[in-house]
């Protein structure tokens, strides 16, 4: 898979992409991540890319030329003719549409994604309609400029590609993971795990058995992976409960979830 990053701090992501998961993906050509200096499109003395805004008001607009520009020597097929099936060009903006983990799930099936990372006051909306297929934003909060951003999405994507972490399942175990495929069949080895469904993740203890006085918990440590598998999915519950219970809402629940829940409402 293939990531174009277009910003005008191109330095910005060398921490990025020099450490970690990506730095392995990306030595073991698994991802490909190119960043383009949309300063490099400007051709006025001064490499200018922002102007004044139409109708008066504050901050700075990103120009339409240079970020058509830039979009267009990467050789991306125009709007009208792309698949987004395959490729697609995002615009980072604080008016976009959620990124979350289920969208993070489609960009990893595609074959190439082209970020533009907005700045200033944002980006004359004519880019947007013209050159790109959707609109993301990471959260419902304002940042300096699109490039965070971008290396959000170009994290949370890259792990779900296949070989990128060192288990396969790590990315289906996790919040806002897969949901869950059910006990293992009596052929298989048993398995303690519990898929999130687009819950939060279950908590997770390492050693030492007992820290500062707090123990891990005791169904952990007794083998019985049918017991630990119930009760990571009632802790599941509970985390999500308190602190996102905006996800219960489309939730797909048992009816001993629903128990669960009842239970840790009528204690409240």
């Amino acid at each position: 898979m293939r990531f174009d990053l277009i910003t005008i701090f191109p330095e910005f992501f060398a921490s990025l992409l020099g450490h970690g998961v990506l730095r392995r993906a990306l030595a073991g050509g698994l991802v490909v991540v190119e960043v383009h200096d949309l300063r490099g499109f400007a051709h006025d003395r001064h490499r200018t890319v922002d102007d004044r805004p139409f109708g008066g008001g504050e901050g700075m607009v990103l120009k339409p030329e240079p970020l058509a520009e830039a979009v267009e020597s990467l050789g991306m097929a125009p709007k009208s003719e792309r698949d987004p099936r395959r490729a697609q060009v995002i615009l980072l903006s604080a008016q976009g549409a959620r990124f979350t983990q289920a969208v993070a799930r489609e960009l990893a099936a595609l074959e190439r994604v082209v970020l533009l990372c907005g700045r200033y006051e944002g980006v004359d909306e004519r880019v947007n309609e013209l050159l790109c297929d959707r609109e993301l934003s990471i959260g419902d909060y304002v940042l300096s400029g699109g490039e965070l951003g971008a290396a959000v999405i170009v994290d949370a994507t890259a792990r779900l590609l296949p070989g990128v972490l060192g288990n396969e399942a790590s990315s289906e175990f996790e919040s806002f993971g897969v949901a869950d495929a059910g006990p293992a069949t009596c052929d298989a080895p048993p398995r303690s795990t519990y898929g999130a469904g687009g819950l939060l993740d279950y908590p997770h203890y390492t050693r030492p058995a007992e820290f500062r006085g707090m123990a891990v918990p005791q169904v952990l440590s007794q083998g019985d992976h049918a017991a630990i598998r119930r009760w990571r999915r009632e802790q599941a519950l509970a985390k999500t409960w308190r602190n996102r219970p905006d996800l219960l809402e489309g939730a797909e629940l048992s009816v001993e979830d629903r128990a669960v829940l009842a239970k840790l409402k009528s204690r409240a």
